[in-house]
């Protein structure tokens, strides 16, 4: 069976790679869980690390995390739909939000459930994805400190999350200063300016980010150790934290080019192979229905991905000199997107594994936990 793999010792070499990193700065983070798609077994490992706040864009797997660990703080990074508006207040400590309206609804919950929500307004700089407009905020900022059960601790923005737009100082510096506006004009004090996510770490090793960017959202460089900016690996980081373990179902060797009358396959496509050289075709049992092989490379040198079906991957080996056979498991490294699907699939396993695994079968040693949903 097709199952997904978490390292623990790899997750904790870029968790200190982190610590080291925000040491003696004048920040605050979190871990994004949303990637894990509300597997436990795997937030509870990053929880394990000692991360006490957690952020998701699904309230259900806040939920699930509160529910088992209430003592950690959520953050839910998304607008809140009008008809989850009693989840959120339910199971996020603090969600980010963009309309006036949704916090009127808020409000409305949170005096009904005898609580405050916390807030942190989202702002708009340049990406465009969720955000007050700069010149709104001022106005926005004072409606919502008419709502009495809404703490607003803070405003944020979300960068290269959409259009790809990177930090810069200068974006950063333009929202310390709105932030000051905002305490200026109002007389309140806003606590966090969250603007910090695995894109911004660049700005922070270099020592460029602005003074008042105090919160970071972290995913990726914990993950995959990513330096999104230069599109590599940060030094001595792992970027092969989550890893796919794929059983060979079929190996023969085979044409390269398909024979026969042509037409469109399943996904529209029409197959132009020309090179008819003979070679070790390998069948691997996941496809389309679990991941999009755009996102998944594999770990060993010389295996090509040919393409996929909805539930079938078909490699080339070449010559096969490692002699793989059926009964082998090949490995794969995922990219953020690769490991979104697979996490959300229910054909995948999930477990934790201590050992990092060699040779050409890739069998992964010392699994501790499984989850085969």
């Amino acid at each position: 069976m097709a199952r997904v793999t978490l390292s623990r010792s790899k997750l904790r070499t870029n968790y200190k790679n982190l610590e080291d990193l925000f040491e003696g700065e004048d920040v605050s983070w979190g871990a994004v869980s949303k990637l894990f798609c509300g597997d436990m077994s795997f937030i509870g490992e990053v929880l394990d690390l000692g991360i006490a706040e957690v952020h998701d864009s699904r309230i259900a797997n806040l939920r699930a995390i509160k529910e088992q660990h209430p003592e950690v703080r959520t953050v839910y990074i998304k607008p809140a739909a009008h008809s989850a508006i009693s989840d959120v207040v339910a199971w996020a400590d603090v969600s980010f939000q963009s309309e006036i309206s949704t916090l009127e609804e808020l409000n409305g919950e949170a005096r009904r459930q005898g609580a405050t929500h916390e807030v942190v307004i989202m702002v708009e700089m340049g990406d465009l994805r969720e955000g007050v407009l700069p010149e709104d905020l001022l106005g926005f900022y004072r409606q919502a400190l008419q709502f009495q059960h809404i703490r607003v601790s803070g405003i944020g923005t979300n960068l290269n999350c959409l259009s790809g737009v990177l930090p810069s100082e200068e974006a950063l510096d333009e929202l310390v200063t709105l932030r000051d506006l905002l305490e200026k004009e109002t007389g309140e004090t806003l606590d966090l300016i969250s603007a910090g996510t695995t894109v911004t770490l660049p700005l922070l090793e270099s020592g460029d980010l602005p003074d008042g960017i105090n919160h970071f959202r972290i995913g990726e460089a914990l993950y995959f150790g990513q330096n999104l900016v230069e599109e590599k690996t940060f030094d001595g980081w792992h970027d092969d934290v989550l890893e796919l373990h794929a059983d060979v179902i079929e190996l023969r060797e085979k044409s390269m080019a398909p024979s026969g009358p042509m037409g469109t396959n399943p996904f529209g496509n029409v197959a132009e192979e020309t090179d008819d050289r003979i070679a070790h075709r390998a069948i691997v049992d996941i496809g389309y229905l679990d991941v999009n092989p755009d996102f998944i490379v594999p770990s060993l040198p010389g295996i090509k991905i040919i393409d996929a079906a909805s539930d079938m991957l078909v490699l080339d080996l070449g010559e096969n000199p490692r002699d793989i056979a059926v009964g082998d498991t090949i490995t794969f490294r995922l990219e953020y997107m690769g490991a979104l699907h697979v996490m959300s699939s229910n054909y995948i396993g999930k477990e934790v594994v201590d050992t990092e695994a060699t040779g050409a079968g890739i069998a992964a040693c010392d699994m501790e936990i499984a989850v085969a949903s």
